[in-house]
């Protein structure tokens, strides 16, 4: 197998059992099975095992009226996945506007840490006003969503900074764990105007530095901008979506011409600069002698799956055929199973086969980080009193 340059990543969505709202009828578990460890494991290792680079978990509230049993939270089933997992990275969807900063980045900290430096994170700027009420807050305004996720982001930099990596020293004789001087306040205030609820963060992180030095941060599109508050330098990489698939690879092409235009990307990024570009497509596929039309139109039957994303519906061979196409125009491409069960079969045993037979496919980074996939250095830290020093 001989790689070829436009040779990318795929990444898997394992939340729950599929992207169909009707997903969890047709199953191949129990329903009580799905809130605990066992089908965490079972599906993470089983993307692990068909060469998926990546899992993501999705959060937030069910939709209304949803029959599913429930959801575990993201970060926590990453975190479980991490020590029973050895080369995917695992990357927890978790919101930026109603949870508190500082945890959020000592939570994903704490998973860059188990999973051997394969954590991320998928930033997510919730409109759910239920999710503000389950805090005890009013929901924010779409126009403070991109300030809040941009904020959040930063404070999460800061505290992964506030260590610098030789901060524990562990001197018995003298009794210090720490070296203080090589631990930093993160002083951190929301800008003038900010349309949010107003705070700071002062810091030290209480953990320290994350293998990776910083876990790469994914966010959609539509929160990045290059006059807004999340900035394209701000992030690594960048989710985009568009309503068909004819129309995903052009969409694709085009953010990643112009985020190369503007430039960007963290310290340590690649020499072009600016974030990855990572395709989002729904996936309905031919299986056991069903078509996928006929799967599709079962479950919808049950309840109608409406979805921003791109649907390929057919065959395998179509769907290896498609996604060697797109990768030409985008850097990964995150799928999303109609269900999880009986598409992952499919994945696994006929597409990414066909994908690594042509090239198209990065290999799999067994005992590497998730930013070696993205072609990320591990960056130097902000805050490193080496490099004053040495100045």
């Amino acid at each position: 197998m001989t790689l070829s340059s436009n040779a990318g990543f795929l990444a898997l969505e394992l939340d729950g059992d599929g992207a169909h709202p009707a997903a969890w009828r047709k199953a191949r578990h129990t329903p009580d099975e799905l809130l605990n460890g066992e089908r965490i494991k079972d599906t993470v290792l089983a993307a692990e095992s068909a060469g998926f680079h990546v899992a993501t978990f999705a959060d937030g509230p069910l939709p209304d009226g949803s029959d599913v049993a429930g959801r575990l939270n993201a970060l926590q089933r990453a975190a479980f996945a991490g020590p029973v997992t050895g080369s995917i990275a695992l990357v927890p969807q978790v919101d930026t506007v109603y949870t508190e900063p500082f945890h959020v980045a000592t939570q994903l900290a704490s998973l860059d840490y188990v999973s051997g430096g394969r954590g991320g994170w998928l930033v997510k700027a919730s409109e759910d006003a239920r999710e503000g009420a389950a805090v005890g807050r009013t929901a924010a305004s779409e126009g403070a969503l991109a300030h809040e996720a941009a904020a959040s982001v930063e404070v999460g930099r800061r505290l992964w900074d506030s260590w610098e990596d030789d901060a524990v020293i562990r001197d018995v004789p003298s009794g210090r764990y720490l070296d203080v001087d090589k631990l930093h306040y993160a002083d951190f205030e929301t800008p003038a105007g900010f349309p949010g609820e107003a705070y700071s963060v002062k810091g030290p992180s209480i953990i320290p530095r994350p293998l990776q030095g910083q876990l790469p941060v994914l966010a959609p599109a539509s929160l990045v901008s290059v006059d807004g508050p999340l900035l394209p330098s701000g992030v690594d990489a960048v989710l985009v979506s568009a309503p068909t698939p004819e129309l995903l690879a052009a969409e694709a092409a085009e953010v990643r011409a112009n985020l190369a235009a503007v430039g960007g990307g963290l310290a340590g990024g690649p020499v072009e600069g600016g974030p990855a570009v990572i395709a989002e497509l729904d996936v309905v596929l031919d299986s056991r002698g069903q078509s996928a039309a006929a799967r599709l139109a079962e479950l919808d039957a049950f309840t109608a799956w409406e979805s921003p994303r791109a649907r390929f519906v057919g065959t395998a061979a179509g769907l290896a055929e498609f996604l060697a196409e797109l990768l030409a125009s985008a850097d990964g491409v995150r799928i999303h199973p109609a269900v999880l069960d009986v598409e992952l079969e499919e994945l696994a045993q006929l597409v990414l086969p066909e994908l690594r037979r042509r090239g198209v496919l990065r290999p799999a980074l067994s005992g590497g980080t998730f930013r070696e996939l993205l072609g990320l250095e591990r960056p130097e830290n902000r805050y490193n009193t080496k490099t004053e020093e040495i100045a």
